[in-house]
């Protein structure tokens, strides 16, 4: 390292090493706003799949392929119950029924070749966060992420929120009570 480092003067390096910060910086604030709303919404989407491994080897569980059997969803608005919900987590996310857990014979059926072996069904949870408003009139509907979705939800409906935007504008990074 000490080698290459010698074909740069310290100057030389110092510089490089300015423009490298900048850009990354400037790269990291690009697109990064704030938007504010009166009226707005968020939600949660959780989802329960079944997965199993299919292997060569049942002790060498990375080395498979992975199938999907029966999912469900359920989207949580504002916090509050939805009416197929079922039970609510320590975070406050309401879910749905578990989806039937695949037979026997689904098992068997999803294998691809003779010498696989069949892994113990996992039941997977998936949350995905989102934020709606509107914006000059427009709907916006953008990925965000628990903490944000739990402010939206404490200040839903009345209290105006100032949303700060992640990288493009393309994501809710933190939502913030404007006083009135």
């Amino acid at each position: 390292m000490k080698k290459y480092l010698g074909v740069l003067s310290p100057q030389k390096l110092r510089k490089t090493y300015l423009v490298s910060v900048g850009l990354g910086l400037a790269t990291m604030l690009i697109g990064c706003g704030s938007q504010q709303a009166q009226l707005y919404e968020a939600t949660a989407e959780t989802t329960l799949t079944w997965r199993v491994n299919y292997t060569h080897d049942p002790l060498e569980d990375k080395r498979g392929r992975y199938e999907t059997f029966e999912s469900v969803s359920l989207v949580n608005r504002n916090g509050e119950k939805p009416e197929e919900a079922v039970f609510q987590d320590d975070k406050g996310i309401w879910w749905p029924k578990n989806p039937p857990k695949p037979t026997v014979d689904e098992l068997e059926a999803a294998k691809k070749k003779p010498y696989e072996k069949i892994g113990k069904p996992q039941l997977l949870r998936k949350v995905e966060y989102r934020v709606e408003y509107d914006q000059d009139g427009e709907r916006v509907n953008l990925p965000t992420n628990y903490s944000v979705y739990r402010q939206v939800v404490k200040a839903y409906p009345d209290t105006p929120l100032s949303f700060t935007m992640g990288l493009n504008n393309g994501s809710v990074e933190k939502a913030t009570p404007i006083a009135n």
